[in-house]
């Protein structure tokens, strides 16, 4: 008994400098968000592509995914980014197993024939690189570096056969716009796998652009999708011709044939597309990229205007044109444990709201996708407030 009252002591002094115990601290319900689900991946999933999983998994789950039944949701999934992002002429969506990651060594073995150029300007974008640097065939990379935060700019060079560039910073919540480097001859490759379907892109700047499915498109990972340009197709031939050795799963050739047959090479998850190309068409009948990109803004809207008038909280980034629209980065002030309010806010049924754990700030890291409702973003802002008042 006495020392059951003596760790009720030492929580009850562990909570002194934070006011009310955080376990006593409930957010009233009408202040509550509809759905309290903020992750930057995996995120939200609309509970309507659910219930669409659901009204055919009798039918499409647990069947070939070389008979018409998958086949035919990949051709939606294709046509369906095709236009999307309004594809130019000569460019094909390519699928494959694997995610993003995956993609960094697929690029690795089948579109850099000697020397690239990465921007490293956060975790996932340094990963690239030096996924990059590791490949004996290759000579060693260029990479640009800028602060947390910021994001650097590519440089045209001779040389340089592929520009690796990210659109959108998952880790600090940086975008940016994505253009040819000037006097660039080679070929430009974004990874967009937080920035897909929510950051509006211009795509004759790009050769290849690739994602994965659990960000802006509400799906579950393991599924990389690339958009890629005659050039860069044309790369991929030139690399094979040159009977560079490769693994199967790595051989963009590989990936290219099976999807010009609606398939992957390996077995997919089924939910997996099934989830990603219901979130594919409701984007395109409530609008497409552009209602996709403006509903993003707004979410973003809300959290940025909040953060800037609180008196705790700033927005990390500090170039408003290099804010994410899909990812925001929070810092709070030191006086307030921001990893508190997090788990306050899970306790309330708002999750995945704490910071990216490699960046090591006192800060609420918030997803903006297109499947959460701006709304929402707007009622997190006044849950915050409540948490830290109560504090």
């Amino acid at each position: 008994m006495l020392a059951h009252v003596t760790n009720e002591v030492n929580i009850d002094k562990d909570n002194s400098d934070l006011g009310r115990s955080s376990a006593e601290i409930a957010i009233p319900p009408e202040m509550l968000p509809a759905d309290g689900r903020f992750g930057s991946g995996p995120s939200k999933v609309r509970p309507e592509a659910v219930d669409s999983l659901r009204d055919v998994a009798g039918k499409y789950l647990g069947t070939s995914h070389r008979r018409d039944g998958v086949r035919s949701v990949v051709s939606r999934l294709r046509s369906g980014m095709a236009d999307l992002f309004g594809l130019p002429a000569g460019y094909e969506v390519v699928l494959g197993n694997g995610g993003a990651t995956c993609f960094w060594d697929v690029a690795t073995f089948s579109l850099i024939e000697r020397h690239s150029q990465h921007l490293s300007f956060g975790e996932f974008s340094s990963k690239f690189a030096s996924a990059v640097a590791a490949a004996p065939h290759l000579d060693d990379p260029e990479v640009i570096k800028s602060e947390p935060g910021t994001h650097p700019a590519p440089v045209g060079r001779p040389g340089v056969d592929v520009y690796a560039l990210t659109h959108n910073e998952t880790s600090t919540g940086v975008s940016m716009e994505i253009r040819r480097p000037q006097g660039a001859d080679g070929l430009v490759i974004v990874d967009a796998t937080s920035a897909a379907g929510g950051l509006a892109i211009k795509m004759s700047e790009v050769d290849v652009y690739f994602f994965s499915p659990q960000k802006c498109f509400a799906s579950d990972g393991g599924l990389w999708v690339a958009l890629m340009s005659p050039r860069a197709l044309d790369r991929v031939d030139v690399i094979k011709a040159s009977r560079r050795w490769m693994p199967p799963t790595l051989d963009l050739s590989v990936a290219i044939s099976n999807s010009r047959q609606d398939q992957t090479y390996n077995t997919p998850a089924l939910a997996t597309l099934w989830l990603l190309v219901d979130q594919l068409e409701w984007m395109l009948a409530n609008g497409g990229l552009d209602w996709a990109a403006s509903r993003c803004a707004t979410s973003a809207g809300f959290i940025y205007s909040w953060a800037e008038a609180s008196s705790y909280a700033t927005p990390f980034v500090a170039d408003r044109f290099q804010r994410s629209n899909v990812v925001a980065t929070i810092d709070i002030d030191e006086s307030i444990d921001a990893i508190a309010v997090a788990k306050i806010l899970r306790s309330n049924g708002i999750v995945d709201t704490e910071p990216y754990r490699k960046l090591g700030r006192n800060q609420l890291r918030v997803a903006m996708f297109p499947a959460i409702d701006p709304e929402d973003a707007k009622a997190l802002c006044a849950c915050v407030d409540y948490v830290v008042d109560a504090l």
